[in-house]
């Protein structure tokens, strides 16, 4: 028996990482289509983040209106 070439391995271990990943594609693919993205406004945790992170980046400043453009 004579041991495998190095470049069989790594071809086989390729392709099988390879179709791994794609079977978790699909399986990822398949959860968004079942449980698809709830369309929403801005929550209120994201306009503290954002009014927290804008007076630390400038010291005085206030965050009067929050608009999301689509």
């Amino acid at each position: 028996m004579n041991p495998p070439d190095l470049l069989v391995i790594s071809l086989s271990a390729f392709v099988a990482v390879f179709l791994l990943l794609s079977f978790l594609a699909l399986v990822m693919r398949l959860l968004l289509v079942a449980y698809p993205e709830k369309a929403g406004g801005i929550d209120p945790a994201t306009i503290a983040a954002l009014t927290a992170a804008t007076a630390y980046a400038f010291p005085g400043t206030k965050v009067t209106k929050v608009e999301e453009i689509r």
